[in-house]
C-alpha cells in the first residue's frame, strides 16, 4: 500500500477517487475495490485500514481489483482527506431537515451522476465504517452529503452495497460509452486552498458582525453545505472573496 504523498490536481476529468475511513474487516475493503474496477474507478484512498494481506480476504474479495486498485491504494490521514479532496460523505439520512446540517441536505448518487460531469476538480467519495458509518465530527468536515434513496423502514445499506450501488449510478464518470449523456457545461471548480480561504473569510464577517458565537459553527456548517453544491468556479471564489473582504474591511461608521 502506498503512503506517497496526494496529487490533488490529477488530469482533466479524472473519476473521483473512493476513500474508506476506519473498515472494520478486509474483506469490505476488497469488495469496493472490486466495485471500483466494475464500474472503472481506480483511485483508492484508505483512512486508518486493517491490515490487508495479500492472501487474506481482501485480495480475496476483490477479484481482478487485486492486480491493481487494491495494491496501488494510498494510506492518508482523515485530516488530509478534507483538506485535499472535495469530499463527499455517503451515509443514510436519519430524519434531519433543514434546521441541522450534519447530514441535510443531501444528493442521491442519481443527482452527483448528472452534476459532477460538469466539475473538474479532485473529488472523493467517501464511505465509513460499517456498523456506525461516518461520525458526526466527521461530517461535520465534508463538503456535501450523499445517500440512497431505499425503504424508510430499513433504509441503511450494508457497506459494500454501498459503495456498489454508488458507483454504479456514477459510472459515467468513469467508463467511456456511448450513450453516456453528458451535458454540455463544463466548468472548473476553484481550487479547495481557495474555496478554503472563502471560508475564512467568511468565519472572519460573522466574528465583524457580532453573530453569536454559539451559531458560528452551525452557521460555517450551512455555507460548506451550500457551496459545496454550488461547485464554485474560482473566478466566482474570488468575487465574493474581494465582497467579504470589502465587508469585512468597512470603515467604521460615524
Amino acid at each position: 500500500m502506498s503512503s506517497e504523498s496526494v496529487d490533488s490536481n490529477g488530469p482533466d476529468r479524472t473519476p473521483p477517487a473512493v476513500a474508506v475511513v476506519d473498515a472494520q474487516t478486509p474483506g469490505n475493503v476488497g469488495t469496493i475495490a472490486r466495485a471500483m474496477k466494475n464500474f472503472g474507478f481506480e483511485e483508492l484512498l484508505l483512512v486508518d485500514p486493517p491490515e490487508l494481506d495479500p492472501d487474506g480476504e481482501a485480495y480475496g474479495f476483490a477479484g481482478h481489483a487485486r492486480e491493481d486498485v487494491l495494491p496501488n491504494a494510498t494510506e492518508l490521514t482523515f485530516d488530509r482527506l478534507a483538506e485535499e479532496y472535495h469530499t463527499i460523505g455517503c451515509t443514510a439520512v436519519t430524519n434531519e431537515d433543514d434546521r441541522n446540517h450534519v447530514r441535510f441536505p443531501y444528493s442521491t448518487p442519481a443527482d452527483l451522476a448528472v452534476r459532477l460531469p460538469t466539475v473538474e476538480a479532485p473529488t472523493a467519495l467517501v464511505f465509513g465504517r460499517e456498523r456506525v458509518g461516518l461520525t458526526n465530527e466527521e461530517l461535520a468536515r465534508i463538503d456535501e452529503i450523499c445517500s440512497i434513496p431505499a425503504a424508510a423502514e430499513y433504509p441503511v445499506l450494508n457497506l459494500g452495497q454501498a459503495a456498489t450501488v454508488t458507483l454504479y449510478e456514477l459510472r459515467s464518470l468513469a467508463l467511456d460509452a456511448d450513450d453516456t449523456q453528458l451535458p454540455d457545461l463544463e466548468r472548473v471548480r476553484a481550487p479547495e486552498p481557495a474555496i478554503d480561504r472563502l471560508y475564512d473569510q467568511w468565519g472572519a464577517l460573522l466574528a465583524e458582525l457580532n453573530h453569536p458565537a454559539e451559531k458560528r459553527e452551525k452557521t460555517m456548517r450551512m455555507l460548506r453545505r451550500v457551496f459545496g453544491r454550488a461547485d464554485l468556479t474560482e473566478r466566482e471564489v474570488n468575487t465574493l472573496l474581494g465582497i467579504l473582504r470589502r465587508a469585512t474591511e468597512r470603515p467604521d461608521k460615524r
